[in-house]
């Protein structure tokens, strides 16, 4: 595969990546807000969905196409924006493996209330406050990681 194929490809992942974790979080959160049992199953089911089909792979896809591009392009690993880039992804990841681990939990927890109509459990509501405060450093540092593979300061 040539330089410019991985290119797109490391692109398309992050965008996707970035998206899918974007457009669920909007959704999953906004949702959570209502309080509406029924909704909130049926969303956070197709969140867990999504990041299953979606940002999982682009999980996987975006530090190996990222590696490849630098290897191609012959940039020392050493370089500061490739450290920053890599350290920023693994604490988005350090993030975004508990807040999987909870949305799992919390679509369990949404399926059954709604399926017995029940009130979601506290437990819920707890899961639900670590899922947000996770949301904003692996958001944050994401953010910074795109503005260091667009200018690449050496």
């Amino acid at each position: 595969m040539d330089y410019l194929a991985i290119k797109w490809l490391h692109i398309l992942s992050a965008t996707a990546m970035f998206g899918t974790g974007f457009g669920t979080a909007f959704y999953m959160f906004f949702t959570n807000r209502t309080r509406n049992v029924a909704a909130i199953a049926v969303v956070s089911r197709l969140v867990a969905r999504a990041d299953w089909w979606f940002t999982t792979p682009s999980v996987i896809i975006q530090p190996l196409s990222g590696l490849w591009m630098i290897h191609l392009a012959g940039f020392p690993f050493s370089s500061a924006w490739i450290v920053w880039s890599i350290a920023l992804y693994a604490l988005a990841g350090a993030c975004w493996l508990p807040v999987v681990w909870l949305q799992l939990r919390m679509r369990d927890m949404a399926a059954l209330a709604a399926q017995t109509q029940q009130p979601l459990p506290e437990r819920y509501w707890r899961y639900e406050k670590i899922w947000t405060v996770l949301g904003f450093p692996a958001f944050g540092a994401l953010l910074i990681v795109y503005w260091l593979m667009v200018n690449k300061h050496t």
